[in-house]
Formats: structure tokens, sequence, C-alpha cells
């Protein structure tokens, strides 16, 4: 029999090998796993679940989700990235391989059983027996004996060998299938279930005043107008940080209210022309890096390119926010004196771990005496407000020692001082061979940095941190390095194969507008700039844009795969069909194409968009295609393909931050309008399940495509050539205009 294939450890496993940290048995039959990445809405939980129940042998109801917090949970970072399933769903498919082996063993070892019966043990339902006979013993049975005390190891690989005690890949019954949610009951039934429902005894409700400007200064504040206010019970002042205390939330709304009114302040101008996006961005101090190239093979035989086609193009979007439905939301309990636990926090940070470390220096606490729990809250996908907030709640809780208190920002505050997506500047440049295939390419871009996250540096970067009387310096936003995803120069080296190329990132050196990571960070910009540009390529040398896309791709595995979403797409689209007007084309409507692997390790997704730009524009349908390797829930994958390219929906037609030069201006629903439900178009999601293959995350796959081809859509049903987001009615008549 041949050993089990090796698997080195996932780098969340190499931070955390120890088996009982993923995993016990309890009493009642269930298993409670520990992942360290958190729900956001995206469903994460029911998918980790299905993996180790799969691995375990475990009916599905066995599994015991439990709440992430520093208190008990493996340190996995960010949850971020798309790399939940792909990084905590691998980790735990090991883990519970291992556990299992180790269970098998030492049933092999109490009943005396030679190699050729310990290879026909078998697992049902936690039940471990030889073919039908009576159960020798089972995991709860074994519970007690800390078999599960020890370090994972690099072996053991789950899909390797059914003799193993693991699974081939055929034979799973949970991996691959739609398993009901397991979050969705409390939210469908109106339970508590957010952040924001969370009542701890003798809760107090606070409020926070930011600063109505980033470079304003407190000049003068009433704090006692303030606490003259009925069921107030504290002020809190230090340095800037205002905010307010009270026994109903009512009471910290009108006393928020009231503390408005009665704080001075000096602003000053210090914010870009929001209409001028380009001159600042490309005039402001920069880092200049080169993040991919490749040089053409030089030749005696290489043509002189003095008679090359050269064309050129820019594209850009603006300051995104996240526009959560649900606002900011945390509680902090800072306990007396003396206690071990000094600060209690819930909140839905999407890295409790990186919180605790930030808070850890506001506060001058050893960050072995914070407990950060995660609880869910309002979708995001991002970096908003939420890490902020707990750390509003975290310095109010500190003025009331032994109390909870539970701190929402308003709708102003979420629109107005959580860290926004940057905006983005992308110049491409190509230059094309007499059989009109690119030979070079040039992809350049300019932005802030897509990072600001707490806990990754000396000196912590949430909101009040700057703000304090003992004020920490403002951060500037940075980018990960590309081998990590990368951040503004995300997806900006080529997909295709090009002769040469080069991709650079210029990263903003001053950051006026707090921007941050959000959803997809720069995939969004560069695909929208680099598929828009393949379009506009396809139709200067009169070729069909998917034919144009076909023949720049190699002949690698990875090519394969994305020519095989760019081909299901199309099919289910009728593309050909369209394109021959061999289909009804309604008047003012178009087809558009676009394609990304997301992070060029991620995702492979590509889309066709349906427009009706007969009136004013509309997405009318988006047929999407996506490969994300093996298929752990596909209503779970289906459903984070759907939420992101309706986000995206939204990006491209509407939403935009406005500014003046001294303060953010779109802090309504009013002033940034999102896509309402009676404009979401009809989404048909193909998934190519690929069992054999591991598994990679679906939450941001959509972004960069569904904006290109919205784009490539548009110009079908119009002429119309928009490289600027977003394309609202405005815009469309500018550039109708211009024609």
């Amino acid at each position: 029999m041949s050993e089990p294939a090796a698997t080195p450890l996932p780098t969340s496993l190499k931070a955390n090998p120890r088996l009982s940290q993923w995993l016990s048995f309890q009493a009642d039959g269930t298993v409670q796993v520990r992942p360290g990445k958190v729900d956001l809405g995206q469903g994460i939980s029911t998918a980790l679940a299905q993996i180790a129940a799969e691995a375990l042998g475990l009916d599905f109801h066995r599994i015991q989700m439990q709440g992430v917090s520093t208190a008990s949970s493996p340190n996995e970072g960010m949850t971020s990235g798309s790399l939940s399933v792909q990084d905590s769903g691998s980790t735990l498919r090991l883990v519970a391989a291992q556990a299992q082996l180790c269970f098998l063993d030492e049933i092999a070892r109490q009943h005396g059983l030679d190699a050729d019966q310990r290879a026909r043990l078998q697992v049902n339902d936690g039940q471990i027996s030889i073919g039908t006979a009576e159960p020798l013993g089972s995991y709860w049975a074994l519970s007690d004996l800390g078999l599960l005390e020890r370090d994972a190891v690099p072996q053991a690989c789950p899909q390797a060998s059914e003799k193993s005690g693991e699974k081939s890949t055929h034979l799973h019954r949970l991996v691959g299938t739609p398993v009901q949610r397991l979050d969705l009951p409390p939210k469908l039934t109106g339970e508590a279930a957010f952040i924001h429902d969370l009542r701890l005894p003798g809760m107090l409700f606070g409020r926070v005043l930011h600063l109505p400007s980033p470079s304003a200064e407190l000049l003068q504040v009433d704090l006692e107008a303030v606490k003259a206010l009925p069921d107030v019970v504290a002020t809190v002042r230090d340095g800037q940080f205002l905010g307010v205390i009270a026994r109903r939330e009512y009471a910290a709304v009108q006393a928020v209210l009231k503390l408005q009114a009665v704080a001075r302040w000096r602003e000053a101008a210090g914010l870009p022309d929001a209409n001028a996006l380009q001159a600042f961005l490309q005039n402001a101090p920069l880092e200049t890096s080169v993040v991919g190239e490749r040089l053409a093979a030089a030749t005696s035989t290489q043509p002189e390119t003095g008679g090359r086609q050269r064309l050129n193009a820019s594209y850009s979007r603006p300051f995104l926010a996240h526009g959560s439905i649900g606002p900011s939301c945390a509680v902090a309990r800072y306990a007396p004196k003396g206690d071990a636990t000094q600060l209690e926090v819930w909140t839905h940070s999407q890295g409790i771990f990186n919180l605790r470390a930030d808070l850890a220096l506001i506060l001058e606490l050893p960050a072995q005496a914070i407990t950060v729990n995660h609880v869910e809250g309002a979708g995001c996908y991002g970096h908003n407000g939420a890490d902020d907030v707990a750390c509003d709640a975290a310095l109010l809780a500190r003025a009331v020692p032994g109390q909870a208190v539970q701190v929402t920002w308003s709708r102003e505050d979420e629109l107005g001082v959580a860290p926004f997506g940057p905006a983005m500047w992308v110049e491409l440049q190509a230059e094309l061979n007499p059989q009109g295939q690119i030979a070079n390419w040039q992809h350049q871009v300019w932005s802030n940095g897509h990072g600001l996250r707490p806990g990754r540096g000396k000196v912590p970067v949430l909101l009040a941190a700057s703000q304090l009387d003992k004020p920490f310096a403002p951060q500037i936003s940075v980018n990960a390095a590309l081998a990590a995803g990368g951040g503004a120069e995300r997806n900006a080296v080529p997909l295709y194969h090009f002769e040469s190329f080069q991709a650079s990132s210029q990263r903003l050196l001053t950051m006026p507008v707090r921007s941050s990571a959000l959803r997809s960070l720069g995939a969004h910009g560069n695909v929208f700039a680099a598929e828009s540009f393949m379009d506009e390529i396809a139709h200067a040398v009169v070729a069909d844009p998917l034919e144009f896309r076909l023949r720049h791709l190699g002949d690698s595995a990875s090519d394969a795969r994305a020519r095989d979403v760019l081909l299901a797409a199309t099919q289910r689209a009728a593309w050909v069909l369209w394109q021959q007007k061999l289909i009804d084309r309604p008047p003012g409507h178009g087809m558009g194409l676009g394609l990304a692997r997301y992070k060029n390790t991620g995702a492979f997704c590509a889309v066709v968009a349906q427009v009706d730009a007969s009136a004013e524009l509309r997405v009318v349908k988006l047929w999407i295609a996506v490969d994300v390797g093996q298929v752990i829930n596909p209503d779970g994958v289906a459903n984070q393909i759907e939420g992101g390219a309706i986000q995206t929906v939204s990006w491209v037609l509407k939403e935009a931050v406005q500014f003046d030069d001294t303060r953010i201006l779109s802090t309504t629903w009013g002033s940034y309008p999102i896509l309402k439900f009676s404009e979401v178009p009809e989404v048909d999601v193909y998934l190519i399940n690929r069992p054999e293959l591991p598994s990679l995350g679906a939450g941001e796959a959509t972004h960069g495509p569904v904006a290109a081809a919205i784009a490539n859509a548009l110009f079908d049903a119009t002429g119309l050539r928009m490289r600027h987001m977003p394309f609202t009615p405005e815009r469309l008549r500018q550039a109708a205009l211009a024609l």
C-alpha cells in the first residue's frame, strides 16, 4: 500500500499547528469547529462546516461552528482577499483528516488490529468499524484521551486515498452540495443575529462626534450643557475625541446632537478637486514600482517597431464608499482595575487579532488583557468603519468601568469618516504587429495604497488614534506585496500572452482622503481598464471581441481554464448569434464581454453584460461563468457571485464620493446613491466545478469583469466609449455630445 501523498501545511496551520486548537469532540455527540476566519454574511461558516463534516465522516448536524474570538480561536489574520475557503478550508480539511487518523490509529492499538485490518477501518457518522461489523469505538468514546494534543504534520492529503481514512472526490456526500446556510434561520425569523441586536446586562449607549472635516481643529466645547440632558451618564473628551454615554439609545442620539451644536471647530481646505482626480493622482508625491514585465526576445529577424500600430487610452474610477446598509457598531466593556481581562470588545471587524493589536497600543494595555469577539454585522467586504467604531466604544467604556457601552455610527459617520476605496487612474498603451496581435502592452496605475488596516504596524491606524490628547501620527495607506495579492496593482499584470509587457504602480505618498481596502482592491479598476482596452483594440482591428481574446490566450492549464469560462459565458448568452444579428437585438441594446483571473492566482470569471441604453442606461442581464476549483457549496458560491456582480453594477452606474476642498459631502443616500432593487439585473451564474483542484475564493472575482462588460456593452449599444466611472446620465450626455 502506498503512503498518503504529502501535503504542505497551509499558512494558517503553520501558524496554529495544534489540532486541538481547531477541533474538540463534545459529550453530546457534536464537534466544535473553531476557525479563525469570520462570517461577514458570505456564508463561510457553512462551507467550512461542510469541509469538516466531510473529512471527519460525520453528518452535517454534528458540526457546531464556534464564534471567532481572540480568547479561543486560532489567529488566521484578516478575513479578506477571497481566501477563507482557500486557506481556512484547506486547513480544516487537513486538521480533520489528521484527527481522524489519530482516532483510527488508537482504535487499531486498542483492538490489536494488524495492518490489513487497520486499512479496512471505516467511519460512519463518527462510529468506527470494519465493514458492517459492530462499531469498535467512536470519536466521542476516545475524546478524553487527548489524542488531538499534537501538532499537524505535512502529510495525509485529504483527497489522496480512501484507504487512509480519507475520501476521494467522487465519494463526497456534503462537499459540492447546496447545504442550507447555518446563518440564515435567525435572520429570516427576525431573531437577534447582528452586533446591533446585542444587549448585555446594564448596557449603556454611546455616540461619538467625529471631526467635521479631515483637517478640523477643536477650539471649544461646552460639555456641561450636554451633561445636563436627561439620561446622560457621562461625556468624554480626550484631545479632539468627543463622545457621550447615556442610559438609552435615543438619549445618546440627542446628546451627540447637542454636542455637535456646542462644539466649535476651525477648518481648512485640504482636499483635492473631485472633478480633477487625474491631476491630483498624477501630480502628488509618488512612489513608483514595476510590478511585472516581460521583454520580447531579441532576434536578428525581429521586425522594426516603427511601422506598428499603437493605441492608448486612460481609465479611472472615483473614491468609493462601502455603503453598508447597516452602520458600523461595536460594544465594549472596560473592567475595573485588577481584572485579568481589562477590556472586552464585541465587533464585526474582519480582523479581530489585528484590531486587538491597535487597541493595545492606543489604550496602553498588553494584548493579552484584551479579548475581541466577532459578532456578525452588516456585510462590508473591505475596510469600513467596524474597527474604528470598536475603538470608539473602547474609549467610551473606559469612562464607565464595569459597564458595557454600545456605540453605533450614524449614516453620516458611515459615509463621511469611514475609509474609502481609493480613486484610480490607469493609462494603457498597446503596440500591434502587422497581424493585428498585441505585441507590447504597457499598464500604469496611479492610486493611493489600498491597505490601511489595523494591526500591521507599530503605529495604530484607527480613526481616533490621531485625535487623542497624546496623538499618534496619521499613517498613509500602502499596498500589499504582489505575491500576497497586491493592492493598487492587483490584476495590473496582464492575463493574456503578449511578446512583451510592463506593469507599473504609482503609489501616492499623501492621503488627504482617508482610503483603504474596498472589495477586490485594485482589481476593479485594473480589469475594467484592461478589458475595456481589449475591446477597443478588437474594434480597431475589426475582430470579434471574443475571438480577439481567445487568440491572446496561451496553452497552459491556467489559459485553458480562462478559455473555458469565456466560452461558457458567451455560449449561455448566445454571443455569436448576437454578434451575427441572428437573434433579436432590441433598439438601444448592446452586449459586452469581460474576463479576468482574480489576482492572477484566484478564481476565473467571464461576464457577458446586456444593457439597455434606449432611454437611460440600465443593465438588463449578466451571464457569468466562474471556475473556483472545487466547489464546496454551489449555492454559496452563486450567492457570492451574484452579490459581487450587483455591487459592481452600482459602482459603475451610480457611486462616487463627493467632496469640496474641505469636507466630504456625500454623507446621505441622497448624495451617495446606490442601486435600487428595481434596478437589479437578472444574473445567470454558471459554475465550472473542478473537484480535483483546490478551492478558490469567489467573493471578489466579478468586480473587474462586470465593470468592463457593462462599458463594452454600452459601446455595442451606442458607440460611446465610457472610460471613467460612474456612467451617470450627465456623463453619458456629455459623452454623446462629444461624439
